[in-house]
């Protein structure tokens, strides 16, 4: 067992040696916020703490060490080469309020980004202030606002299908229109009757994962933008899974109207546990009125912050422009590729995902099987109903082997949900060492369901209460004894 840092302490051991302080620091500090107690900080040295955090680094899993399943999340390598370039002194030692004539190696870079990212969507105008997937939404559904308050529309209303990513629903909720859910049809994709029945003149528009988080493509995509576009709604896409579009399809061609990138899946930047992240909104032309400023534009070879939509625009809605560092390393991932190396990437992704479908449908449910793009939905249902074993055992077993487990119990429309999302990062040898992996855990479901049960037993942290962890959440660091 991994003894606490505060385990550690030898009393008088410092982990760093600073000249003496010659100025009462404490003499400028309002009184209200000294700390009255000793803070009870642990004593070690460098090395220790070094040690201490290094042995804690090794016990997590991350897309280094091991495969990394997660679905919808698009968990793909990130190069090495973006990290060392982002960390040039260029990109790093600048600061957003110097003078424009200063960083405009830095303004090309984003100007070429957002001409990039309209490019691979079909969407002419792109903002990259928002930072986060969720963010994107929020600032795209502000826009759909914006569009139908200029034309005095009096729209209430924004549709979701039932496979919808949670953070739709909570961002329509927060636009401020009111949530439309219909169901997904036979084949988990989009019952065009449903939505026919579903749409009025209240309707503000519909918004649409496309492939969807079954990883099917939705095929009649165009005859739902025709009866959104109908009533003057507007189609918005959540570009969570654009990692199977890439060179192949442009979201602007196919009828949608909005959009939203994750830079942090799609683009190869790092994240997770919070982030970074980034989310760019494109739009289409007309739309431009209305995105977040200033935008990026340039005039004789001279990159400047652009205003001029000021009286249209939804406003500012993150510091400065977007997550820098997040944005660069994106620019640099589609200018190493190319478009042929993006459309390389879609069709390796999809290829990677249908072959661990196939080699795995005898040995779970999978409720949609067709040909899925870059992400399936199998279940863990055969086993819950033939042995007592559960998707969340089936998924702790997997820990034993040495991956991460893939998404579970989403989408919500299929019972004991494991969603599965290769990326096209992995190799053949990867992908068969984990499809055989599957393939025992779905026979010591049947021989040994009491493993599962109580799996992972190989972790450093055993089986937990997730649900209570959720609930009672506690990282509080205690002052004191």
């Amino acid at each position: 067992m991994t003894k606490t840092i505060f385990e550690k302490t030898s009393v008088g051991r410092t982990g760093f040696t600073l000249p003496q302080n010659d100025v009462d620091a404490a003499n400028g500090i309002p009184e209200n916020f000294k700390r009255k107690v000793d803070a009870n900080l642990p004593e070690v040295s460098e090395l220790d703490v070094m040690r201490h955090f290094t042995e804690l680094g090794a016990k997590n899993h991350s897309v280094e060490k091991g495969f990394y399943p997660l679905g919808s999340c698009t968990m793909k390598y990130n190069p090495k080469l973006n990290e060392t370039l982002v960390r040039n002194a260029g990109f790093s030692n600048i600061h957003p309020l110097q003078p424009q004539e200063t960083v405009q190696g830095a303004l090309e870079i984003l100007f070429e980004l957002q001409q990039d990212l309209a490019e691979i969507s079909g969407l002419p105008a792109v903002t990259l202030q928002p930072v986060a997937g969720a963010h994107g939404e929020f600032a795209g559904l502000k826009i759909m606002s914006a569009y139908h308050k200029a034309k005095e529309n009096k729209k209430t209303k924004i549709i979701l299908p039932d496979s919808a990513h949670g953070t739709n629903p909570a961002s329509v909720i927060l636009a401020g229109y009111e949530v439309v859910e219909i169901a997904s049809n036979e084949k988990g994709m989009v019952d065009i009757e449903a939505l026919k029945n579903a749409v009025d003149e209240e309707t503000a528009g519909f918004m649409l994962t496309n492939p969807n988080t079954l990883g099917i493509f939705e095929t009649q995509i165009e005859e739902i933008a025709e009866i959104i576009h109908r009533v003057d709604g507007l189609m918005y896409m959540d570009g969570a899974n654009l990692n199977a579009l890439l060179g192949i399809v442009k979201p602007g061609e196919i009828g949608f109207d909005i959009m939203h990138f994750n830079l942090h899946k799609t683009f190869a930047t790092p994240h997770g546990g919070g982030g970074p992240g980034s989310g760019p909104v494109g739009v289409r032309a007309d739309l431009e009125q209305f995105l977040p400023i200033p935008q990026i534009s340039q005039n004789n070879g001279n990159y400047f912050l652009d205003f001029g939509h000021k009286q249209t625009s939804t406003g500012k809605i993150h510091s400065f422009y977007g997550n820098f560092a997040v944005n660069v390393r994106a620019y640099i991932y589609i200018k190493m590729l190319g478009e042929n190396g993006m459309k390389r990437v879609s069709e390796n992704a999809i290829i990677n995902a249908n072959y661990i479908l196939k080699k795995l449908e005898k040995y779970y449910d999978i409720p949609f099987n067709e040909y899925c793009m870059h992400e399936f939905v199998a279940s863990g249902n055969w086993q819950k109903e033939e042995n007592g074993v559960s998707t969340f055992d089936i998924a702790k077993r997997i820990l034993d082997k040495g991956y991460h487990a893939p998404t579970v119990y989403f989408p919500l429309i299929v019972k004991e949900a494991m969603m599965i999302e290769p990326t096209e990062t992995e190799s053949k040898e990867t992908l068969d060492e984990f499809i055989e992996a599957m393939i025992e855990i779905a026979k010591e479901a049947k021989e040994n369901p009491e493993l599962l049960k109580t799996a992972p037993l190989n972790t450093p942290v055993k089986r937990v209460d997730d649900t209570l962890a959720v609930r009672q959440l506690n990282v509080k660091f205690k002052i004191g004894n």
